[in-house]
């Protein structure tokens, strides 16, 4: 079959590669129709090297039609058309019981002292191969794929498997009280949602921060009041203040994470564990990681006291400096984590079955060919061509 896989720092290529096959009786092989590009693959692109090895599957975003099933699959079958969540886990252990997914007891890698498994997302989370890739080979067939109907296009159900989800629990977390405000830190694919998500659930004042034209207008289009970054810069927070009684937004979502502008020390150290030998610089980013938390401070200063911070966007450092003394004197509540996929389909899949509330359908910016997936790699890293949401069609031309 033909799938992206990693060779180092920005290099990633489409290869011809064995087909996946049925290990394990409650496996399954899914024929991939679509799989997205997300903005957690670019952290692999750029910084994650140390945990990747030559020729690891990526992605995290697919579905596809189930082609083979293990013997002891019983609620799926061939031909089912189904979503996989990018959170392996069984289902069955205590803590998928909790709605905590992302914290799978029986995939959890202790080894690494990291949560569940993840499909294509490196040493850290399972060395999983990714799914995006003409087949994937999906474990707990009973449990884990998600069923969706046929007849509506796959844009319909695909970001059910990462961007619906997380951009969800990311306003949950938020927790934003009844006629209180939002702010979301970057509208990229997960902030751009969440503005979407918040604004369906009834909050009215929304206010989403970002860089890139394309992505204000989208959010912007859909009643967000938006700021520019460039344009307030240092005063974003007196900004936003300015915009909510004075007192801060009620509650903010950082959908930015570590790609964050404006640290360019810890800039600097993610460029210098690019160069490192792969041993060295697994360590120095497991023991010694910074990262850019420019979004973070920012969220801390513009969240009002007694607030709520939801954290959405990927961290990576083991030892970053946290401003803890205005956490604190702030009465902050900090909410975060992997989003536990399956918690929250039940609230989401009816959304996507008769209407379109939330603009599904016409969310990504490119639908291309898996074989383009290099030079979207570094489009989206780029911030160029308008993209804010790729999919990839594994077998197109």
């Amino acid at each position: 079959m033909r799938a992206l896989t990693w060779h180092g720092k920005r290099d990633v290529r489409v290869e011809t590669v064995p087909d996946p096959v049925i290990q394990d009786p409650t496996d399954v092989i899914v024929r991939i129709t679509s799989t997205g590009l997300c903005g957690s693959d670019l952290h692999l692109y750029e910084v994650l090297g140390p945990f990747l090895e030559p020729g690891d599957i990526l992605g995290h975003e697919p579905m596809g039609v189930v082609e083979e099933t293990g013997s002891e699959v019983t609620a799926v079958k061939a031909g089912d058309r189904v979503v996989i969540p990018f959170n392996v886990s069984c289902g069955t252990c205590w803590m998928c019981g909790q709605g905590l997914h992302s914290q799978c007891e029986t995939t959890q890698n202790r080894d690494r002292n990291t949560g569940g498994s993840l499909f294509g997302y490196t040493k850290l989370y399972g060395q999983v191969p990714g799914g995006q890739a003409e087949y994937l080979r999906v474990p707990f067939g009973n449990t884990l794929p998600i069923k969706v109907p046929d007849g509506p296009p796959d844009e319909r159900f695909v970001y059910l498997s990462d961007v619906l989800p997380t951009a969800w629990q990311a306003v949950d977390y938020a927790a934003v009280p009844p006629g209180g405000s939002l702010l979301v830190l970057g509208l990229g694919p997960i902030g751009d949602m969440a503005c979407r998500i918040a604004r369906h659930l009834g909050v009215e004042n929304v206010i989403g921060v970002d860089r890139v034209p394309e992505r204000l207008r989208r959010a912007e289009d859909r009643g967000v009041r938006v700021l520019g970054l460039d344009e307030h810069g240092k005063d974003l927070g007196d900004t936003v203040r300015g915009l909510t009684g004075g007192r801060g937004a009620d509650a903010v979502i950082d959908a930015v994470g570590m790609e964050a502008h404006g640290a360019p020390a810890a800039k600097l150290a993610h460029q210098m564990v690019g160069m490192l030998p792969g041993a060295v610089a697994e360590k120095l980013m497991s023991r010694a990681g910074v990262d850019r938390l420019a979004a973070l401070y920012t969220a801390i200063d513009a969240v009002r006291r007694g607030g709520t911070i939801s954290l959405s966007g990927v961290y990576g450092g083991m030892a970053d400096p946290l401003p803890m003394l205005t956490l604190f004197d702030k009465q902050v509540q900090l909410r975060m984590g992997q989003a536990n996929v399956h918690r929250w389909v039940g609230d989401i899949l009816p959304l996507l079955t008769d209407e379109d509330p939330l603009g599904v359908e016409s969310f990504a910016t490119h639908t291309l060919p898996l074989e383009d997936a290099p030079k979207a790699y570094k489009t989206f890293q780029d911030k160029g061509d308008g993209m804010v949401k790729t999919l990839f069609r594994p077998g197109a031309v």
